[in-house]
């Protein structure tokens, strides 16, 4: 079978897109810009709009306060006082303008980088008869990485927008696709956009 296609066949009505933090915070001059975000952004939404009643949104939402959160996360606040909705503001936590698909998409918050976590998303995707997930976002080896982690544990089949993902790191963006691509083969089918 040629490099690049869905080696576990075609995508069905069990198939949802899940979409990882494309949020104004990452698209816009902060800290956490993500420089790369505006070329993926098409991608991202010719996906949703394929079928946006089968598309997730998450969002990450950070801390109210600097040094709030749990363990290591207050550490990690304090770190990114910056970050805190109480420097931030709520609207930067929204979804890029360009995502108009909720409804009928849905939105899911999650305080961590991972989107299975202290949420409802494996009940929502369980209830609704998704098997397959088709994943987007940023950034890959951070919050994308969490979800297809997450993913993987829970037996979905992952099918990666490899030219829909994207980081504000070069180097480790690359090497974290190629881990995708060689040591997950068997539970990550990392394809273009265009499959």
């Amino acid at each position: 079978m040629p490099e690049g296609d869905l080696r576990f066949g075609p995508l069905d009505e069990r198939c949802a897109h899940l979409c990882v933090d494309v949020q104004r915070m990452f698209a816009e001059p902060t800290p956490w810009q993500v420089k790369w975000l505006p070329g993926v952004l098409p991608r991202i939404c010719r996906i949703a709009a394929l079928h946006p009643e089968r598309t997730f949104f998450t969002r990450f939402i950070t801390a109210p306060r600097p040094g709030m959160g749990q363990g290591a996360w207050e550490r990690y606040y304090e770190r990114w006082a910056s970050m805190t909705i109480e420097q931030l503001g709520t609207e930067m936590l929204d979804l890029v303008p360009e995502l108009l698909f909720a409804p009928p998409a849905e939105i899911v918050d999650k305080p961590v980088h991972s989107p299975w976590m202290a949420t409802d998303l494996h009940a929502r995707v369980q209830d609704r008869g998704i098997d397959t997930l088709v994943i987007t976002g940023g950034e890959t080896e951070v919050c994308v990485l969490a979800a297809v982690m997450g993913a993987i544990d829970l037996g979905y089949r992952v099918v990666l927008a490899k030219d829909a993902v994207c980081s504000s790191a070069d180097g480790t963006h690359d090497a974290m696709v190629d881990i995708y691509c060689e040591r997950f083969q068997m539970q990550v089918e990392a394809v273009d956009t265009a499959r």
